[in-house]
């Protein structure tokens, strides 16, 4: 019976004394401390860099949720690594994760077993890696995941108020790993295991370290440097912080990408350029690692909220070319499309029809944005030189392959797999990329197909798409669509559920308080949809999260492109009075917002909301 549950055990990487002591190991190479529960699934940050590890051949556990109150057992239960701590607050930023936009306390944690709230401090990132380096000085220790990925550099904290230093300072981590870490990590092993030291591996792209001003240090002769304004001068100048951003922003998305530096004190942040995008077989190499993909044994019986959402879902592929302002996918996965094949996508949904739970329905093929996949440059050598932010934005770039073939390929093969009776799409749809005409008919049709396909076939219910905004001038500062392709999007919507005898909802998403929006510009977005007779539903008060442009407009009053002013409602009144428009339909609101109208001499405007 012993050896049953050993084995059972042997599954998941182990993350207790005894289950290191089963799998016969004295020492451990690598361990990770993460703020998620330990589900053992391609989905979360701290599973895949654990497989990785494991993949590499080095002795690796990990430590779930530690406890930082007690006596720290949690953080010395096994003991010092021979080679490094990693550490990652988890999947999501534990700001966004314990508060609302109000600065509210929620009081659940979708990564944690019961959803249960208060298993992990805020900002884990920073307490675990004090505690380790209280515990064990001599130990390097690699930061990653999105928390850390996000605040490199001198960035704003919405929840404190105020510019904060590259998390690094403030942690006390020897390197920072940003963006998808699978590379970087690799790298670092492989110097590792030929004994170079882990406090001279200061060339390897994808990472950050610290070094003092007048230091020497290796580093590759091709890299550029680009110096940024220091955080001394970030605080004394917003418009510094904000001029900072473009390059930030640029150098995070080019292919011939920059090193950035930045003085603090005395001392240097030394950002290094990205990895190139990683191709097929790569990518193919990690989903394929031997995740059980699911919770580890230790939380039988409690229900993970974020496992259950994912837990039939597949991602294709990574990174998101749009270039939100408010959105930080391209600042962590970049906005170069990383690809899947078809085989390893096939592969992964056959076994998850062999799981004992799965009823056939699939909850999502797809990715940030679920449509995508296979697309890329048509002639790489314009994407070398190229330092736009978006590809979509102001317009598609002609250079854009927006082919929507292979995605059609894929969902039709899904589909034909046995113990498969839906797929659905649950990503967030590019309806812009979607309904894009392009000098290519044969391309156009197939984007019509796609269309088709999705809205007749993979939809449950309910299409939910994101307009954030209806008016032109807000949409500009967000890097989305004019809200007139909205309405053509539902002109399809309505056509293609007519046609096929459906009756499905177009679900949109809008922001409140995104900069850029006036009083009246929520006003005009209450007249519009409410003529499209919409009840919103999926609706967010804007959230200043680092590494935005959206944040860095919030914070500074400036656009980090034009250095020009931006208005951004920031006072609770403000913002809860954009937000009530939102509602327009709801009784308790009307009074609010006809006085808010008078206020502002829209008086006219009255009658169209409210007749």
């Amino acid at each position: 019976m012993a050896n049953k549950e050993t084995t059972r055990y042997n599954q998941w990487l182990p993350t207790s004394a005894k289950e290191v002591k089963e799998r016969g190991w004295d020492e451990l190479d690598v361990i990770l401390f993460s703020g998620d529960a330990y589900v053992d699934h391609p989905s979360f940050g701290a599973s895949v860099i654990g497989r990785i590890i494991e993949h590499e051949g080095l002795k690796v556990a990990i430590v779930p949720q530690p406890n930082w109150r007690d006596d720290l057992r949690d953080f010395k239960k096994l003991g010092q690594p021979r080679l490094f701590f990693g550490v990652t607050a988890g999947n999501m930023d534990s700001m966004v994760n314990h508060y609302t936009a109000n600065r509210r306390l929620r009081h659940d944690d979708a990564y944690t077993p019961g959803g249960k709230h208060g298993f992990r401090p805020d900002k884990p990132t920073v307490v675990y890696t004090q505690i380790l380096k209280k515990l064990y000085p001599e130990t390097p220790i690699l930061v990653g995941g999105i928390e850390a990925s996000l605040r490199r550099l001198t960035h704003y904290d919405y929840w404190e108020d105020q510019l904060k230093p590259s998390i690094l300072l403030d942690s006390g981590a020897d390197m920072l790993v940003y963006g998808m870490g699978e590379k970087p990590l690799k790298e670092i092993i492989r110097l590792m295991k030929r004994g170079v030291p882990f406090y001279s591996l200061t060339n390897i792209p994808q990472t950050s370290f610290i070094v003092n001003q007048d230091e020497k240090y290796a580093t590759k002769k091709q890299w550029q440097s680009q110096e940024l304004f220091s955080h001394e001068d970030c605080l004394a100048d917003k418009k510094k912080f904000a001029s900072n951003f473009r390059y930030i922003e640029m150098e995070s998305n080019a292919m011939m990408a920059k090193k950035l530096t930045q003085n603090y004190g005395d001392q240097q942040i030394v950002v290094n350029p990205p990895y190139p995008v990683m191709n097929e077989k790569e990518m193919d190499e990690i989903y394929d690692l031997p995740y059980t993909r699911l919770p580890h044994p230790r939380y039988k019986g409690k229900h993970i909220p974020s496992f259950e959402m994912i837990k039939f879902s597949v991602n294709m592929h990574r990174g998101c070319f749009g270039g939100c302002s408010f959105c930080t996918i391209s600042a962590h996965q970049g906005k170069f499309i990383a690809n899947r094949s078809e085989k390893s996508i096939l592969k992964e949904v056959e076994h998850i029809t062999k799981m004992p739970d799965f009823k056939g329905y699939l909850s999502d093929l797809g990715g940030p944005s679920a449509n995508m996949y296979q697309m890329k440059g048509i002639f790489e050598s314009i994407c070398k030189t190229c330092r736009r932010p978006s590809c979509i934005h102001p317009d598609v770039c002609p250079n854009l392959n927006t082919n929507h073939q292979p995605m059609l390929d894929i969902y039709k093969k899904v589909d034909k797999i046995p113990g498969v009776k839906k797929s659905f799409i649950g990503s967030g749809v590019r309806y812009d990329l979607m309904m894009h005409k392009s000098k290519d008919e044969s391309i156009n049709k197939s984007n019509k197909d796609y269309a088709v396909e999705l809205i007749k076939n993979h939809v449950s219910g309910r299409l939910k798409v994101a307009p954030e905004h209806t008016s032109d001038e807000v949409l500009e500062i967000m890097r989305k669509p004019s809200f007139k392709l909205f309405y053509k999007l539902k002109t399809l919507f309505d056509e293609i559920n007519k046609k096929e005898g459906m009756n499905q909802q177009l679900i949109p998403y809008f922001i409140s308080s995104h900069p850029g929006s006036y009083g009246t510009d929520m006003a005009d977005l209450a007249i519009k949809t409410k003529e499209l007779d919409f009840k919103l539903e999926q609706v967010q008060d804007f959230t200043p999260t680092p590494m935005t442009v959206a944040t860095v407009i919030y914070y500074s009053g400036y656009h980090p492109y034009t250095l020009k002013k931006v208005y951004t409602a920031k006072t609770k009144k403000e913002k809860l009075s954009q937000r009530k428009f939102l509602f327009w339909y709801k009784k308790e609101y009307r009074d609010a917002i006809k006085q808010e109208l008078i206020k502002m001499g829209k008086k006219d405007l009255l009658t169209k909301l409210f007749r």
